[in-house]
């Protein structure tokens, strides 16, 4: 099976917009040599404020044609919201694996030492019967509170721009969670979204000494390389970025993406 793989195939990172490059980044320690295509679909940003149905219908449709076009070995959806959506779409139309993004409930729930979990996310995300079923698996005897945090996809896109970052909007993620009934005992909080953990920092200092945040970047990253486990990587060529965006609204992101080793910007 895998001596068929071409070694310049490459791994398609899809997300709605950057976050997927915390993803990335932790791809990068642990498979430095495979060939990316990082594909961020900003055309169709924001997901959070999208039907279930347009999220499905967009996901699956851009990620067949890209992989018509770029043939890749493995795909990863490196957005929590269109992953709980759209998986099972995608798995309908591609042949290759497919790697999703899941709320890291499970570990969260080992660590936590009071019982309340905290949960940041997009309002597509946080209203998923999928994060219900994640909460039932494997939190059932812990307290999940839930909030959306929109506000926190802009930031996150600002502060790669080299832009301010929105103080207000990380105040307000924290109060939504802080404010909810037990929310002065929670210790951990999810972030489930991509973009979230770019915002780490902020975050945390937010969120204070007590609450630690976690995300499932590195667990992703290791569910790729299992699955690419004997295959033999290399670059035909640069690593790639591409947008379904204007390269316009691309450029000023193109100290930060090739600081993520991709070299060159594409419109899609």
């Amino acid at each position: 099976m895998t001596a068929t793989i071409d070694p310049a195939a490459p791994i398609l990172l899809f997300d709605s917009g950057v976050g997927g490059l915390s993803v990335l980044a932790e791809l990068r320690k642990i498979l430095p040599d495979a060939p990316v295509i990082f594909a961020a679909d900003q055309a169709g940003l924001p997901y959070g404020e999208k039907t279930e149905a347009q999220i499905a219908a967009r996901v699956a449709g851009l990620l067949g044609r890209m992989s018509e076009r770029y043939r890749p070995r493995l795909v990863c959806i490196a957005c929590n919201t269109a992953s709980t959506i759209a998986l099972a779409a995608v798995r309908e139309v591609l042949e290759v694996p497919i790697v999703g993004t899941v709320p890291a409930i499970k570990p969260a729930a080992s660590i936590t030492r009071t019982g309340v979990i905290g949960l940041l996310g997009t309002a597509a995300t946080v209203r998923q019967a999928y994060v219900d079923n994640l909460e039932r698996e494997f939190a059932s005897d812990k307290l999940l509170l839930r909030h959306a945090a929109p506000g926190l996809v802009e930031a996150a896109e600002a502060k790669l721009r080299g832009q301010p970052v929105d103080q207000s909007a990380i105040d307000s993620a924290v109060a939504g969670l802080r404010g909810q009934p037990r929310g002065d005992e929670m210790d951990v909080v999810v972030l489930a979204c991509t973009h979230f953990p770019l915002l780490k920092d902020e975050l945390a200092r937010a969120f204070g000494d007590g609450v630690r945040l976690i995300d499932g970047a590195a667990g992703i990253a290791r569910r790729i390389e299992y699955l690419t486990k004997g295959q033999q990587f290399e670059r035909g060529g640069p690593d790639c970025a591409i947008t379904t965006g204007t390269l316009e609204a691309f450029t000023p992101l193109a100290k930060i993406l090739k600081a993520h080793g991709l070299e060159t910007l594409e419109r899609f």
